[in-house]
């Protein structure tokens, strides 16, 4: 959700709280706001609605000395987007700033009770009434900031990630964590604070994920102290951070959405490295080999999942499926949580998220492990907290992915699920051989074969200009296919803001048939498989309604492509792994059609990188 960062040490803190929160623009960008220690001493605070360029604009006229601050940018949840709802927020008496990230879900109450006290209110946030809970301890009680965050810590509910300022102690921050990400990144005589690496990386490696119910103390000339609620002190584990600021820069594309859809050959090519031999005839998975006989064992799999990680997860129960003949289901977490499911220590959850922070589930984690179940995580970020909350699992790698609308995630997340459905169907003994070295070797194929779509982009960003009128759209795909179009109908909805369904293509005639007239684009994914015929049916009856196909066929085609209004050719690959390849034209068919309507394609509205929150 929101993004945070912070600095301390001797250099001007302004220009790295600006550059920081533009590299966590991704993470919110309704309103944006600093808070600085002046060299005069003054506590400044600073903040507009909109983006962090709006912020510098503002502050071009102000006092923006100091060598401590810390900043954030902000994805509203309580407060609609205004520079009064922005952060950071002042306490009453303006001697505390605060930036947070989650949701204090008693803010209600204690604001009720603050206000009884007499205290007064600025804004509508949760996040103004936790910064005045604090100093209404410390004044109340008589005691030093991080004691009052201590007692304040045991009054609230929700997730949090904060860092607060106070005027009287210059030289310090606190921070602390409960269920959302935070990061001190330590340097030579100086610390930095971020809701990831990417705004920190460009001056530290050495970084200190915090674990939930953590409190750093970073004070001037001291080393870094972290401690828990209850005060009892903490040995902070510093990891070094494999990033490179290449990786957080658009690299010479107009958009990091672009950029990241033309990474993924080089992406999937990392993420199986290691993973499968040189002669592309077996599969490794050190998750899978340290954990065998659990994951053998297994009766049921559940594989919870949001969004586009729940579309990767639909591929993920049809190749389980068939090469571990495993009963797979696939849940929302967010429904999964609150589902009362019948999970058992004999089941198996798989929980799949990109950036390892999604608050939903992590929360359906935690019931998994309440009931006994063994739990595997595939995620993409390195230190977050799913790796560390599961029982096993697997990175994708596939790097920092910092357009909202996730792309080189999903064929990540993909190829780890083909992976691990390979060596478990291997250790089961479900799959032949000749079936397992055949999958093997196509999905060692497959960067050659995303290369030879991505020639299309010219093709595909002309194609595209013709549908830009669109209102809505329909998606169709069968199988291992029906998931890439869910995928292809939400990308859309994401950065062009047209209204698309993605449909099992035999389920259109159950209803979507009547939306079905001249002015609606249908993208079918119809290369050859097993569906093929039925999909062709499908296709005709479209037509029969003066339907626009959109086809993806395979490459020589010469049936299809002669109904379809528009054909894309993609070349042959397996069936289940297709969807690695499919995805592709429907990524940059989003992506230039979102283009040609001028909408912020790494940013779109009311969007955020990382939900931390419910």
């Amino acid at each position: 959700m929101c993004g945070i960062v912070g600095y301390m040490g001797k250099r001007a803190a302004y220009p790295i709280l600006i550059k920081g929160l533009k590299r966590l623009e991704y993470r919110g960008y309704d309103s944006a706001g600093v808070a600085l220690i002046s060299d005069s001493g003054d506590l400044n605070v600073y903040k507009t609605k909109g983006k962090v360029s709006n912020l510098e604009e503002y502050c071009e006229d102000k006092d923006t000395s100091g060598c401590v601050g810390i900043a954030h940018t902000r994805w509203a949840t309580h407060g609609e987007p205004s520079s009064i709802n922005a952060h950071p927020h002042y306490s009453e008496s303006k001697n505390l700033a605060i930036i947070h990230n989650g949701i204090i879900e008693n803010y209600a109450t204690i604001k009720r009770n603050l206000m009884a006290q007499g205290m007064k209110f600025r804004s509508d946030t949760d996040t103004e009434v936790l910064v005045q809970l604090i100093e209404f301890i410390q004044t109340r009680k008589k005691i030093d900031l991080l004691s009052a965050v201590q007692v304040a810590l045991h009054q609230v509910i929700g997730a949090y990630a904060f860092a607060l300022l106070d005027k009287n102690e210059p030289g310090q921050i606190i921070a602390a964590r409960k269920q959302s990400p935070l990061v001190v990144g330590i340097g030579d005589g100086e610390f930095f604070i971020g809701s990831d690496a990417s705004p920190i990386i460009e001056y530290t490696d050495k970084m200190v994920y915090l674990k939930d119910g953590n409190i750093a103390v970073l004070r001037q000339g001291e080393e870094l102290r972290v401690v828990n609620i209850d005060n009892r002190r903490l040995s902070p584990e510093v990891q070094t951070v494999d990033l490179n600021l290449g990786q957080i820069e658009k690299g010479g594309f107009p958009h990091f959405m672009l950029k990241e859809i033309f990474e993924q050959p080089e992406c999937l090519r990392n993420c199986m490295r290691g993973r499968i031999n040189a002669e592309a005839d077996n599969v490794t998975l050190s998750a899978v080999i340290d954990n065998r006989q659990r994951l053998l064992d297994a009766q049921r799999i559940i594989i919870v999942a949001c969004g586009t990680s729940w579309h990767a997860g639909l591929i993920g129960k049809h190749l389980i499926e068939n090469f571990c003949r495993i009963p797979v289901d696939v849940e929302y977490a967010s429904e999964f949580r609150y589902s009362d499911p019948v999970v058992s220590d004999k089941d198996v959850v798989i929980a799949i998220s990109q950036s390892g922070e999604t608050a939903d589930t992590l929360a359906a984690i935690e019931l998994a492990k309440k009931n006994k179940a063994f739990v595997y995580g595939i995620c993409n970020a390195i230190g977050s907290s799913i790796p560390r909350a599961t029982d096993a699992g697997s990175y994708i790698h596939v790097g920092p992915e910092i357009g909202v609308a996730s792309t080189k995630a999903f064929t990540g997340q993909v190829t780890v699920l083909a992976m691990l459905a390979l060596a478990l169907g291997k250790e089961k003994g479900t799959i032949t051989k000749e079936e397992y070295i055949n999958v093997t070797k196509s999905l060692v194929e497959i960067p050659e074969k995303i290369k030879e779509v991505l020639k299309l982009n010219n093709r595909i960003a002309d194609l595209s200009r013709t549908f830009t009128y669109a209102h809505n759209f329909l998606y169709l795909g069968r199988g291992f296919s029906y998931p890439v179009a869910l995928e292809g109908a939400l990308k859309l909805k994401e950065i062009s803001y047209i209204h698309a369904e993605g449909y099992p293509a035999a389920e259109m005639k159950h209803g979507p048939i009547a939306l079905i007239d001249s002015d609606m684009p249908v993208v079918v994914i119809a290369t050859h498989n097993t569906m093929y015929e039925k999909v062709l049916s499908n296709i005709q009856e479209i037509k029969a309604r003066q339907g626009r196909v959109i086809a993806l066929v395979s490459k020589g085609d010469d049936t299809i492509s002669r109904i379809a209004d528009e054909v894309i050719e993609l070349p042959d690959t397996l069936e289940c792994i297709e969807p690695l390849v499919d995805t592709i034209p429907l990524q940059l068919l989003a992506y230039h059609i979102a283009v040609c309507k001028g909408k912020n394609v790494d940013q779109p509205r009311n969007l955020a990188k990382s939900v931390t929150v419910e």
